[in-house]
């Protein structure tokens, strides 16, 4: 299969465990990206809610009303990215796009082009209260939309799930099925090898954004954002092209 038709089928509606896979792989290293950039830019993780709801209860009891601030805007954007997902998801899922999941990926790629191309413009004295939202939106939509291809399988801006679905997986290889007659326990490998491969993609996209912001700014989100694109643009055309010989 060419190019072209692996382009139509990565974010197309017609998924497979290997596509998932593929897909999430690329979308781990994009938000290891965005999370390093969040962080480095202005000391913020914005793919860890866990880690932000912590955040914000300390500073209210410290009295750092401008940290609350930003940590409330930063886990509201976020829960209104999954729900941008789910809007675009089920609108183009009722009209049988083939672009249900691809519409979404195009938006995190506009949103990181844009944000890439204009951040280091927008910098200053309350930068938080603009970039920590905007990276936890974007963040918002990738985990949604993943969770919606795969079935809630595989998250992608956090490695906690992964980390402990990781650990689970071990404990059934080491578990000695002693009983006869039982369900055997089993591991899965093929699922250890997915996992793991997700949270060194997250890790080296961390190492990708940490290096790339301290040398080129926050262009270096622009060929992750063009990569969304890529991978998004054939399932969008092929809906144009059935719309336009609808009219026709």
């Amino acid at each position: 299969m060419g190019s072209h038709g692996y382009l139509s089928r990565i974010a197309g509606p017609d998924r497979t465990p290997e596509l998932n896979h593929q897909l999430a792989c690329l979308l781990a290293l994009v938000a290891g990206i965005l999370n390093s950039v969040g962080f480095v830019a202005v000391a913020f993780y914005t793919s860890h809610m866990t880690g932000v709801t912590a955040l914000v209860a300390d500073q209210i009891v410290l009295g750092n009303l401008y940290l609350v601030v930003v940590g409330l805007l930063s886990v509201a954007s976020f829960v209104c990215g999954a729900m941008s997902c789910a809007v675009l998801f089920n609108w183009g899922r009722r009209r049988e796009l083939r672009g249900r999941y691809a519409n979404v990926l195009l938006l995190e790629g506009l949103l990181m082009l844009l944000f890439g191309l204009l951040a280091e413009s927008l910098a200053g004295s309350w930068q938080e209260l603009v970039f920590v939202p905007v990276l936890c939106f974007t963040m918002g939509l990738q985990n949604a939309i993943i969770t919606k291809i795969s079935g809630a399988q595989i998250r992608t801006t956090h490695v906690t799930g992964m980390v402990t679905d990781i650990g689970i997986e071990l404990g059934k290889f080491s578990y000695r099925n002693r009983r006869q007659g039982a369900d055997p326990v089993r591991g899965s490998l093929p699922k250890v090898s997915m996992l793991a491969s997700l949270v060194l993609l997250f890790f080296v996209g961390g190492i990708i954004g940490a290096l790339g912001y301290l040398a080129i700014g926050f262009a270096v989100l622009v060929p992750g954002a063009l990569a969304l694109l890529l991978v998004s643009h054939r399932p969008l055309l092929a809906d144009l092209g059935a719309r336009a010989e609808g009219h026709a």
